[in-house]
């Protein structure tokens, strides 16, 4: 497995620390391989699948990584795409890319959340309502 236990707990615990402060939700889903030649089309595949889009403030944060393939994409749901800086996302990837690059996936992860949990916190603060619509769990079995 890509993840240690130890590293699989440090990316929930980046899960759980980015949502405190948001009602704004975060998920990772991990797969070896890219069916799709777009790691970007195959997340969106996956959100969808995962029932991201389903939110009722519609601010999910996926992040998606195929790691045998070397692919990653980080998408965002609509309510938080309209809000957050043009550059918010590619920057979150150069993030990312920067860790994946000497193979710290944990490392890289846990940043890429921290970044969203602050636009996340920014835009979409948390409610005392809140509840926590899509599991922090880090997503790994086979989606078709």
């Amino acid at each position: 497995m890509l993840l240690s236990e130890t590293e699989k707990e440090k990316v929930i615990a980046a899960i759980k620390q980015a949502e405190l402060n948001t009602s704004g939700e975060v998920k990772v889903h991990i797969e070896e391989n890219c069916p799709e030649a777009d790691p970007f089309e195959r997340a969106k595949q996956v959100f969808q699948h995962l029932s991201l889009d389903t939110t009722a403030q519609r601010n999910a944060v996926l992040f998606y990584l195929a790691h045998v393939d070397r692919k990653f994409a980080v998408l965002g749901d609509i309510g938080i795409n309209q809000v957050v800086p043009l550059n918010f996302w590619e920057s979150t990837r150069d993030t990312l890319r920067m860790y994946f690059a000497q193979n710290d996936f944990s490392g890289g992860l846990q940043m890429g959340i921290k970044e969203a949990g602050i636009q996340l916190k920014k835009y979409f603060p948390y409610q005392t309502n809140d509840i926590n619509e899509i599991s922090n769990e880090i997503s790994i079995e086979p989606i078709p």
